[in-house]
């Protein structure tokens, strides 16, 4: 019986699709022998099984795994990963790394040593329906009730307002929805963007994570009045992450959402999607004050420090991130990372808006890069579910992550 070889993967059906894809035809090309074991997994166990309790990437569970860019500083530092750049000194993928926008070479890029390859794309951005926005009888009725035009919402005040207008749960519609189950990562980037939308920070003159500001209570006020509006929101969004959220604006189910530009692409691509032909995309709103800004947070291969087979793993993925591949991986739902594939004519036919990509990039801030960012985050969705049902005034709750946040960064200085 063949060895395994495995990777862990985030549980969305495009990566799962293109990686046995993927796989089938690099053991054609390579004469590989050994026997694929993918597993998907939702953010919380990938998270632990990789890079947490059960440490995978390390004691040699893992191949490749699939991370985030917020996971990766924590990888490097404590060695759970390997440095590429032998590899990519003797054999590195083609057209590397000038084939790449540098939006996408940064954040495994520590001292000019490299740590992992782009994977999968996609900063956040408002995703509408254009066939609910230019319909003629809604604007009329928008006009009518709100005294302006219907157009997709610019700011975080419009949105409220839209995602009123289009809340038909017995038409099976919701104005908008979050992806507000508290896994670390959803509640944590809607707050950031929050505050960023509002002209704030979440990192001091220090260097070190702050939220508790006046810009902070603002932004999380705002979030926490939105999440529980039920004239507003989809009814599940406390029990959806991102890819739900993003399934259910792909059923047709909701007029608008922030979200990863991912899930507007694959509404072109998927059998499932109800709205294909029918999405656009727009920057995050903006806040008082503040300008509408994206967060650039891309996925990667990485090779396991403990994997036994390294060599194996490095040509999987110099054969996964080629021209050809990356562009599969696109047509499969999910998002290239390469020029090529942004550029491409067939892709830009599939999904109209893929050019946007670029903008989206060149107004994008990116999390804070440090080894113990995952304790903070911890922190600031605690944060955001207490100010769900407050017992404190969202200042005090503020107040109170604030000082376990500082213990955290003084833990680790």
């Amino acid at each position: 019986m063949p060895n395994k070889f495995r990777i862990a993967v985030r549980k969305f059906d495009p990566f799962e699709t293109f990686i046995q894809k993927v796989w089938q035809s690099f053991c054609i090309d390579s004469g590989c022998k050994l026997e694929l074991e993918a597993i998907p997994m939702d953010l919380h166990p990938l998270y632990e099984s990789t890079l947490g309790e059960q440490n995978g990437l390390q004691n040699g569970d893992w191949d490749v795994g699939l991370i985030s860019t917020d996971w990766i500083s924590e990888a490097q530092k404590h060695q759970k990963i390997i440095n590429l750049n032998l590899f990519l000194e003797e054999n590195p993928p083609d057209d590397f790394p000038h084939g790449w926008p540098q939006a996408l070479l940064g954040m495994q890029n520590f001292n000019d040593q490299i740590y992992g390859l782009p994977f999968h794309d996609g900063p956040e951005c408002l995703i509408y329906r254009k066939d609910l926005f230019e319909n003629e009888n809604e604007k009329l009725a928008f006009k009518k009730a709100y005294g302006r035009e219907l157009a997709p919402p610019r700011t975080w005040d419009e949105s409220l307002e839209v995602a009123h207008f289009f809340q038909r749960p017995e038409e099976g519609l919701y104005g908008t929805v979050l992806a507000a189950f508290p896994d670390g990562h959803n509640t944590v980037f809607d707050l950031c963007l929050q505050i960023w939308a509002r002209g704030g920070e979440i990192i001091n003159d220090d260097g070190n994570v702050n939220v508790d500001t006046k810009i902070a209570e603002e932004g999380l006020a705002y979030y926490i009045k939105l999440s529980k509006d039920k004239n507003a929101i989809h009814p599940e969004s406390s029990m959806m992450d991102s890819v739900k959220s993003g399934m259910a604006f792909a059923r047709g189910e909701v007029a608008f959402m922030v979200n990863w530009f991912g899930f507007a692409a694959m509404c072109e691509v998927d059998e499932i999607s109800k709205v294909k032909g029918c999405v656009d995309i727009i920057p995050v709103p903006a806040g008082k004050n503040g300008k509408g800004v994206s967060l650039n947070v891309y996925w990667m291969y990485t090779i396991g420090a403990g994997s036994k087979n390294k060599k194996v793993a490095y040509d999987f993925i110099r054969f996964a991130v080629n021209a050809q591949n990356d562009k599969l991986l696109t047509l499969e739902g999910g998002i290239g990372c390469r020029k090529s594939t942004w550029n491409d004519k067939e892709i830009n036919i599939s999904v109209p808006y893929y050019h946007k990509l670029n903008f989206l990039h060149n107004n994008s801030y990116t999390l804070p890069r440090k080894a113990h960012w995952v304790e903070i985050a911890v922190v600031i969705d605690e944060i955001v579910m207490s100010a769900m049902s407050p017992d404190q005034s969202i200042k005090k709750i503020l107040e109170n992550g604030q000082i376990k946040i500082k213990a955290i960064e003084e833990k680790h200085a």
